[in-house]
């Protein structure tokens, strides 16, 4: 059966948010694999990566979550057929960063659409450096040697052999025990290993002075059966040791006589060499630690020698490494950091160097490459403080097309632009026929300038949020004219958190007016608590009845058979006192439970009275509430049914009702009705923009990612 290709999140609930960063890690991924240095996301997982057919990305310029939401019913295909749904954080340029901040790149016509070249802008010198792991490290300052050895607990931190541990008993102290200065000498080692029946044994030792001069390069006999010579990499064979006499103690004995008393080591990875020497040494300089890298990465010698000595070491064509060779670019490489400082090899960018390097050993196309990378290198010692290289570089340097359709350009300076002879059918059409030919799309939908004047938008925030604080609020009544408020709270409290409760007073008969937290508490009254006796009346409970309600019935409808909502349910009437782990226990006996979301109150961070559990489909969900209904736990009898606001959605509700306060809504309404025309014309374009998305979906071949984003405005 053939794999496919499929993603996973484990964001769910109020932490449904992700920045673009985390956005740039799922892109990267997906597009490029793990052969073209790519890591898998932080925050899901890309499963089968190399199955991948495609990256689409559409953006919908001009719109946000508020967008979303107003028009929730006519984005029926988008609702229903996108399975995660993320809040992104806030940027002042959405697309610059999504191409990479830094980046200026000039499009191409080709067959495919457009294809960029690659191009980089220097960016803030300071601005740079201060990210770069060297310069958290050690600084901007030039300084001494001594300030780049390891400090006793680096050493055993990477697994250096230190004097008194146990697991260096029978190890040789090489004496070497006189305080170092700047001034101390240094001397590069470097050793080839071969596998024996005792494990990693010397079969070759080098060492050479701080003028590059070999003072040992010795082939040593190992003390037991060699099972694998590992030429490839060793250049050992069993023809070169058979008459070799030198054992480890004698090899031990020479480097105590070779080296001063106060002589720094330098190599890279030197702990395996150190290891295998058995032998201990107070002070020592790690190439692979000294250039420092993010995340505990470490850059290979190869790699340093041929980008910074521009020395090619370690070569395809020889038989194995060489150590004295390695030993002596390892020393290099120590003195070169010394003598530049730390600002000096920051300025030399390495990542961006080894992006390029990897990508152009992975291409099958390595000659037509070649003029690429130099003209990279070029760029990189004209103006050493470059940006980091974006996904749409690293696609170019793979051979790969990126493609990038939509009214927004970008001019010389790296500023958009918007080109409006071009419509969303223009590009629609456009997508349709190369997006099957691209591995990677960027296809950007545009509403007019009509639509985003800033009268507009904001009458649609004060239309969204009086009606999600319209589906919020219940009226239940009438009760008798003594009756009693604690107890209809209580009640009704039981349905989920209450945000406010007032006695209306201008009916015959009192009624109550309840606002909630979260949309299924007032369902759940609604549906729960119609024509019961509460506080000895039998009552009716009702949303209030507005133009904007009246599709209120369908909207929940649809809200609940959303497919972010599928196997998803929310339970109400627990105690605050609850935590996580307590509900995990009581919930541990339903089958299929995947995660569990206990709400928090947003200012004081206290637990809510409900919360959301998660099934890994829906009949789980349903089994589920058969048994939550109607049972009780730690005294509490439980209320529950299907979800209707994702956790994203939530949050922002939250954030809306409670700056909503009592605001005269009525009175903004009466300002906004000249708006009225222009936003059933901003329906209409919306309504054709989800149709856009089903006709481009349903061309996609399986296993395409597509991700829709709304940047904003």
């Amino acid at each position: 059966q053939e794999k496919s290709s499929r993603l996973s999140a484990t964001l769910f609930g109020e932490n449904c948010e992700i920045s673009h960063d985390q956005l740039f890690e799922l892109l990267k991924y997906a597009a490029l694999g793990k052969c073209h240095n790519a890591t898998q996301p932080s925050w899901c997982h890309v499963h089968h990566q190399s199955h991948l057919a495609g990256v689409v990305v559409i953006v919908l310029h001009e719109m946000s979550q508020l967008h979303f939401y107003k028009f929730y019913l006519q984005f029926k295909h988008l609702r229903k057929v996108f399975q995660h749904r993320f809040t992104l954080t806030p940027s002042t340029n959405f697309l610059a960063s999504l191409y990479g901040e830094g980046a200026n790149r000039k499009p191409r016509n080709t067959a495919q659409g457009i294809l960029f070249d690659l191009t980089f802008t220097a960016v803030s010198k300071s601005s740079v450096l201060q990210c770069d792991p060297i310069i958290r490290k050690y600084g901007l300052e030039k300084q001494g040697l001594t300030s780049y050895t390891l400090t006793l607990d680096e050493q055993k931190k990477n697994g250096y052999p230190i004097k008194g541990s146990p697991q260096c008993k029978g190890f040789i102290c090489t004496g070497c025990d006189q305080q170092r200065t700047d001034s101390s000498p240094l001397f590069g080692l470097d050793c080839e290993m071969c596998l024996t029946a005792k494990g990693n044994e010397v079969t070759r030792v080098s060492l050479v002075d701080a003028q590059g001069q070999c003072l040992l390069n010795e082939l040593v006999k190992p003390e037991t059966t060699v099972v694998n010579y590992r030429t490839r990499f060793s250049g050992i064979t069993r023809k070169m040791l058979l008459p070799v006499k030198t054992r480890l103690s004698d090899i031990q004995t020479r480097l105590k006589k070779l080296l001063p008393r106060d002589a720094v080591l330098v190599g890279h990875s030197l702990n395996c060499d150190l290891q295998a020497l058995e032998m201990i040494h107070p002070s020592v300089i790690d190439t692979s630690l000294l250039f420092a890298r993010n995340e505990g990465q470490r850059f290979k010698l190869k790699f340093l020698a041929k980008a910074i000595l521009g020395k090619e070491i370690q070569c395809e064509k020889k038989l194995g490494h060489d150590s004295t060779e390695d030993a002596r670019a390892a020393l290099e490489l120590a003195q070169f950091f010394i003598e530049q400082g730390p600002a000096k090899v920051a300025e030399l960018n390495l990542e961006m160097l080894l992006t390029i390097e990897k990508l152009a050993e992975v291409s099958g196309n390595k000659a037509a490459l070649q003029s690429q990378r130099c003209r990279v290198q070029k760029q990189l010692n004209d103006s050493p403080h470059l940006a980091k290289p974006c996904f749409l570089d690293c696609l170019h340097v793979t051979g790969q097309n990126p493609l990038l359709l939509g009214r927004q350009e970008h001019n010389s300076s790296g500023l958009r632009q918007s080109n409006l002879s071009t419509s969303n059918k223009q590009i629609l059409q456009r997508a349709l026929e190369d997006v099957p030919l691209s591995t990677f799309s960027i296809i950007q939908f545009s509403l007019g300038p009509e639509y985003i004047a800033s009268h507009l938008l904001a009458g649609l925030c004060v239309k969204v949020r009086s009606k999600l604080t319209d589906m919020l609020t219940i009226y239940a009544g009438p009760f008798e004219d003594r009756f009693c408020l604690k107890s209809v709270e209580k009640e009704f409290g039981k349905c989920g958190p209450i945000q406010s409760l007032t006695v209306v007073t201008e009916t015959y008969q009192p009624y109550v007016h309840i606002q909630y937290k979260v949309l299924e508490a007032a369902q759940l009254a609604v549906e729960i608590l119609n024509g019961a006796e509460v506080a000895g009346s039998c009552i009716k409970v009702q949303r209030p009845v507005t133009a904007a309600m009246l599709d209120c019935d369908v909207l929940i409808k649809e809200l609940e058979l959303d497919v972010e909502n599928e196997g998803v349910i929310y339970v109400a009437g627990l105690k605050k006192s609850l935590t996580e782990i307590d509900l995990h226990k009581e919930f541990s006996q339903l089958k299929d439970l995947e995660t569990l979301f206990l709400p928090k109150n947003l200012q004081n961070g206290k637990h809510r009275n409900c919360c959301f559990l998660k099934f890994q489909n829906s009949q789980s969900a349903v089994e589920a509430l058969e048994v939550i209904n109607g049972c009780t736990v730690k005294g509490r009898k439980l209320r529950s049914r299907h979800a209707l606001a994702s956790g994203h959605l939530w949050r922002w509700i939250s954030q809306m009702s409670d700056s909503n306060g009592k605001q005269g809504r009525h009175t903004l309404f009466e300002k906004l009705e000249q708006l009225s025309d222009s936003e059933q014309d901003l329906r209409k374009e919306v309504k054709k923009l989800d149709q856009h998305i089903e006709k481009l979906y349903r061309r996609l071949q399986n296993n395409t990612l597509c991700i829709v984003l709304f940047p904003g405005v």
